[in-house]
């Protein structure tokens, strides 16, 4: 299935697709979505690029190993959970600061960066598998 319309598809696709998963990730703080659906996205849309051009043109799109990030969303939402037992509260209680950026006062949460942190687990996660399922298939 590696045709030429599929190989020029796939870059405008893959970007896309991940612009949306950033969308439902923010999205997913006050309605449905969140980094577990956002992640999944973003893993599809690097799939969908190894699936055009290589495992080795994905793993240059990503500038780091899948599993280090997959490492860095862990620690990330691990320090999420700490920074409430930090405040003397339990651990995962969410906490909020307002700082103003350019005269707007923009609300930034812990439950954000877990978010965050789990997007990237899953992201990594699951592209270090699908690469290594694509290698195996190549070899």
């Amino acid at each position: 299935m590696n045709t030429l319309i599929f190989r020029t598809v796939a870059p405008f696709l893959t970007a896309l697709m991940i612009l949306f998963s950033i969308f439902v990730l923010l999205r997913g703080h006050n309605e449905p979505g969140g980094g577990f659906i956002g992640g999944l996205i973003a893993a599809s849309a690097f799939a969908i690029y190894g699936i055009a051009f290589g495992v080795q043109a994905v793993r240059r799109a990503l500038w780091f190993h899948p599993m280090s990030i997959a490492g860095a969303g862990l620690m990330l939402s691990c320090l999420s959970g700490l920074v409430s037992a930090a405040f003397g509260v339990p651990f995962m209680t969410g906490l909020w600061i307002y700082p103003n950026v350019f005269g707007v006062e923009v609300p930034l949460a812990t439950v954000m960066s877990f978010d965050v942190g789990v997007y990237l687990v899953v992201v990594g996660a699951i592209t270090s598998i699908a690469l290594a399922l694509e290698e195996r298939e190549n070899d």
